[in-house]
């Protein structure tokens, strides 16, 4: 079993989702971030807990090289949008896409399917296939 499947396990025993994982260095530290979703949110007791757990494992089979900080957090209100179960779960929602071009398009993701968001512009629907995204996220409007 790979540590991203351990640590799946883990997040699920206690009562949430695993969002994301990544390594991110942030002044000159080495931060293994790992982000879940809980129904009822997600608040510092959970982090701690999951943090407790994952911790040990962690100590056995470390994610990096060297030192490095390990950050259970939920991914915000504005989240990064990289995996298709991210799109899937964001449909309704308004967001950022920033395409391989360079070209950023703002949108409701309305619809996602075999690899591909459509976005409601104020220019009418765009299909934008995964393959050409470098980077989306949700936008929260005040």
């Amino acid at each position: 079993m790979s540590l991203e499947q351990e640590i799946k396990q883990i997040v699920e025993s206690c009562g949430a989702k695993l969002y994301d994982i990544e390594t991110v260095s942030d002044r000159g530290k080495t931060i293994y971030r790992v982000t879940i979703t809980a129904p009822e949110g997600v608040d510092l007791q959970k982090c701690v807990e999951i943090s407790n757990l994952i911790s040990p494992l962690l100590d056995v089979h470390p994610p990096v090289s060297g030192d490095y900080n390990l950050e259970v957090s939920s991914p915000g209100v504005e989240r990064k949008l990289k995996k298709p179960s991210h799109f899937e779960h964001s449909v309704g929602e308004k967001v950022r896409v920033t395409k391989n071009d360079g070209e950023t398009i703002e949108g409701v993701l309305s619809d996602f399917r075999d690899h591909t968001l459509t976005l409601q512009t104020k220019n009418g629907p765009i299909e934008i296939p995964l393959d050409q995204i470098t980077y989306a996220k949700t936008i929260f409007e005040w």
